[in-house]
């Protein structure tokens, strides 16, 4: 079943454990691993299509598995010439895909490559969300890439993450297409980075000063040029002559610098000539 443009209507299935890994299958007698997915048959919903693939391709059903979310539009590719048989050529470009992101609720025996008679995989894993697009078929890489980047904001806000950062200069969560890096086995995979983190902490500790911030120290206020002060018994600039006199030499003083966009004080110490 053709659309007008060439394109076959066609669902993708993104399935993750607890620990939001995804589900990995290698393609039997290929050295190529991919998503689950397969063809809507006439008369099938987007979710019927979705239900009857992943039951006849990883052997799950409808209550071993929790929809998370689904793809906006449908995300095409086009088949090379070598892949279409030759009675297609001509008027089949390639495929058009709703991609679906679900929760497995189950265990991973209920997992079975075997539950038709023609398997699409021979062996499986699970895997770090951002799989290596580098062992997917080139021609489907883009729309993996597309459809691993939507669905990772449906997943991740569902775990009170942030929504992830789009990519800036090589920097953010979502990583560029086919960029992988080495864990500390050797292996190759997809690195997500962390937002940077507030360091305003790590600079009072130190003692220094952030930019844009003035230092306000303990019993002292601030006031208008030629205001009258009043200090209490025992306070004041000529009591605190004395008692800087009397300090045993190696002692502190507390200062405390307010941070011009954290509102919490930053205390640090500063060492007394």
């Amino acid at each position: 079943m053709l659309d007008r443009e060439g394109y076959r209507p066609n669902v993708g299935i993104i399935l993750v454990n607890q620990k939001n890994e995804v589900f990995w299958g290698k393609r039997i007698r290929e050295h190529s691993w991919q998503f689950p997915q397969g063809g809507i048959k006439y008369g099938e919903t987007p979710v019927q299509a979705m239900y009857r693939e992943l039951q006849e391709e990883v052997g799950l059903k409808p209550e071993h598995v929790r929809i998370l979310g689904r793809t906006r539009d449908w995300l095409r590719y086009n088949v090379p010439d070598n892949f279409v048989r030759r009675d297609s050529r001509g008027h089949y470009k390639g495929q058009k895909q709703i991609w679906f992101l679900l929760r497995l609720v189950g265990k991973d025996t209920d997992v079975s490559l075997r539950a038709t008679h023609h398997p699409e995989f021979d062996a499986w894993r699970w895997h770090t969300y951002w799989v290596p697009l580098d062992v997917v078929i080139e021609f489907k890489r883009d729309v993996y890439h597309r459809a691993l980047k939507e669905l990772s904001d449906i997943l991740f806000r569902r775990h009170g993450e942030s929504r992830f950062l789009r990519q800036r200069n090589g920097t953010g969560s979502v990583p560029r297409k086919n960029a992988h890096v080495k864990d500390a086995n050797g292996k190759k995979g997809h690195a997500v980075h962390p937002a940077g983190a507030d360091t305003s902490v790590a600079i009072a500790a130190k003692g220094e000063l952030p930019k844009g911030s003035k230092p306000v120290m303990a019993g002292r206020q601030n006031a208008k040029p030629g205001a009258k002060r009043n200090f209490e018994p025992g306070h004041g600039p000529r009591a605190a002559q004395g008692r800087r006199k009397n300090r045993p030499h190696g002692t502190h003083a507390t200062a405390v610098f307010m941070h011009p966009t954290v509102t919490r004080r930053r205390i640090a110490s500063r060492r007394c000539r």
